[in-house]
C-alpha cells in the first residue's frame, strides 16, 4: 500500500542515500547504502531500510522485537566529486570514497567526527575498510572523492 506521501515530488527525484538504524543504546545495527542516485528517494530509503535491518553482513538481523526501539537515520548524498589532493577533505562535512582497482571503500561524513579522527586518520581508516594499505591514499593510483549528506 503506498502512502500519499510517496506520490509527492521530492520524494519521487533521484537521490543516493544510506539508512542507519540504532538500537535504544546508540549502537549500531547496520548501514547500507548506495553511492548513486538510480532510484527516486523513496525507493532508496525503503530499499536501504530493509537491506541494512536484514542483510548488512557485519550485524545479525534486527529481530521484529527489536524495531520498536530502533532508531533510523537517512543520509541523502550529494554527488561524488573526485579531488585532486587529500588536503581537499573537511573532516565533519565530507564523506569520502577511497577507490583503487576493485577495492573500494566509504565512510559518511559523521564517521570521522563520531570516531575523533583528523583529516589522515580518516584516509587511513577508509582505505583499511576498502581491504588497502592504510597509506594507499597517498599513492597516485588510489582515487579520492568526497561528498556531503543531509540528514533526515
Amino acid at each position: 500500500r503506498r502512502s500519499r506521501g510517496e506520490d509527492a515530488p521530492w520524494a519521487r527525484v533521484h537521490r543516493a542515500t544510506f539508512v542507519t538504524p540504532r538500537s535504544p543504546d546508540g549502537s549500531l545495527q547496520g548501514c547500507i547504502g548506495e553511492m548513486e542516485a538510480r532510484r527516486p528517494l523513496v525507493e532508496s530509503v525503503r530499499d536501504n531500510a530493509v537491506a541494512a535491518a536484514l542483510r548488512d553482513p557485519r550485524f545479525a538481523p534486527v529481530g521484529p522485537d527489536e524495531v520498536r526501539g530502533l532508531s533510523v537515520g537517512i543520509s541523502v548524498l550529494t554527488p561524488t566529486r573526485r579531488i585532486a589532493h587529500p588536503s581537499e577533505v573537511t573532516v565533519g562535512r565530507h564523506g569520502i570514497l577511497v577507490t583503487q582497482g576493485r577495492h573500494r571503500g566509504v565512510f559518511l561524513p559523521e564517521v570521522a567526527t563520531e570516531q575523533g579522527w583528523d583529516r589522515e586518520t580518516y584516509l587511513s581508516a577508509v582505505c583499511r575498510k576498502a581491504g588497502l594499505p592504510l597509506d594507499a591514499w597517498r599513492h597516485p593510483s588510489t582515487e579520492l572523492a568526497v561528498f556531503e549528506t543531509v540528514k533526515v
